[in-house]
């Protein structure tokens, strides 16, 4: 039989000392991007003389280390189950003020990912010293690129998630606006799918003081503008929300001439594919008619980016059960996705499962008004990575010894 709970609980806090000190190394020396080959080091440093087979991505330096439980010899046949923690960092400059803060100018581990990977060795170490009474595999997934980069995909097409193919996946992300400890997560979709927009409205230009000779893009971009604004409110149901910015116009060269093309840049941000296909397809015909109508052409590129993040309802209950089973009043349901986005969408694409958030409001301090994430002066409460290594304990254990309710 698996460890219950409460135990779980005394084995995060045993651990916490050493993740602290963890995440603090690698929080003071930010790497950004799919390859953070000395973050990579630190973490494979922490997991050396466990029982753990390694596995490198050959795209990346991301890794999985699985653990094969010894109960019964179930290691081999049982269910398997994965854990991701993700370790870049994003490119601002650090104002936190901390004796750890970064080293490295122009990088900060703003969105916690230091404290996920650390979090994640931290229930490598307590899984495996109870490895005898497991009965079946964990999968622990310490993957890069996450912010923007498309790390997990990266993985999953190395092949490393069929190393050891899992019956479920779990994922916990910190956040410095919910309270300590608290766990948040919803059933279906919890984050957005991220596509980037590109348009080049293409004119044709010369003399500011005879517009009438020139094609002028600039106001056609404009009117472009308000179109796709226009067509995302009215033809997408508000039930199954599409949300467009256009978050940079850049055109022109001096005050007296007339350029001859504009840039738009902005972001399109779905919670279904349905929506997602419907919106793609808009705006491009969109834009497009619009510059067609005014003598322009429009250029429409769309980088496809990650997918809606969703989470399966059998796993949401799990995590709840968990969360509940550790602290009475530990869970919230949140009412609505965010659409920010996220790329462990990848793989709860391909096994059914689940991300949680896990709030690390400093003591003392407002969830409300606290710097998010992305920002840079964002901490957080490191006791919370005590509860955050027994949450991930606890949900491998159930789902190896019981597997996903319903």
């Amino acid at each position: 039989m698996n460890a219950p709970t409460k135990d779980w609980t005394a084995a995060g806090a045993a651990e916490l000392d050493d993740v602290i000190a963890l995440r603090r190394a690698i929080h003071a020396d930010p790497e950004i991007g799919l390859h953070c080959p000395r973050t990579t080091a630190k973490l494979r440093a922490a997991l050396e003389g466990l029982p753990l087979e390694i596995y490198e991505s050959t795209s990346t330096t991301g890794f999985v280390a699985i653990l094969r439980g010894g109960a019964g010899g179930a290691g081999d046949n049982g269910r398997t189950v994965l854990l991701r923690g993700d370790m870049d960092a994003l490119p601002l400059p650090e104002e936190t003020g901390l004796d750890f803060a970064s080293k490295t100018p122009g990088a900060m581990h703003a969105c916690g990912h230091d404290s996920h990977s650390a979090m994640l060795v931290g229930a490598a170490r307590a899984l495996c010293a109870r490895r005898e009474t497991l009965p079946g595999t964990v999968v622990f997934m310490f993957q890069p690129g996450e912010e923007g980069y498309h790390g997990a995909r990266f993985m999953i097409e190395d092949g490393l998630i069929d190393v050891a193919r899992p019956d479920a996946a779990f994922a916990l992300h910190i956040s410095p606006n919910m309270p300590a400890g608290m766990v948040v997560s919803r059933a279906g979709p919890l984050l957005a799918s991220t596509d980037a927009l590109n348009i080049i409205v293409h004119g044709k230009g010369g003399h500011a003081a005879m517009p009438h000779e020139c094609v002028d893009p600039i106001p056609v971009a404009c009117e472009i503008v308000t179109a796709l604004n226009a067509f995302v409110a009215r033809t997408i149901a508000v039930t199954d929300p599409a949300v467009l910015s256009i978050t940079k116009i850049a055109a022109g060269s001096a005050y007296n001439i007339v350029p001859g093309e504009v840039t738009m840049l902005g972001t399109l941000r779905t919670l279904s594919p349905e929506t997602r296909e419907k919106a793609r397809a808009g705006l491009t015909r969109v834009a497009t008619h619009v510059a067609l109508a005014h003598g322009c052409m429009a250029e429409v590129r769309i980088d496809e980016g990650y997918p809606v993040t969703m989470n399966d309802p059998r796993a949401i209950q799990l995590v709840r059960d968990i969360a509940e089973d550790m602290d009475e009043g530990g869970w919230r349901t949140m009412p609505a996705p965010m659409m920010g986005g996220e790329d462990f969408s990848y793989v709860l694409r391909e096994i059914p499962g689940a991300m949680a958030f896990i709030g690390v409001a400093p003591e003392g301090t407002d969830p409300d008004t606290n710097p998010p994430l992305h920002n840079t002066k964002m901490t957080i409460d490191e006791s919370v990575m005590a509860k955050g290594i027994a949450m991930h304990c606890a949900v491998a254990a159930r789902v190896l010894e019981s597997g996903l309710p319903g």
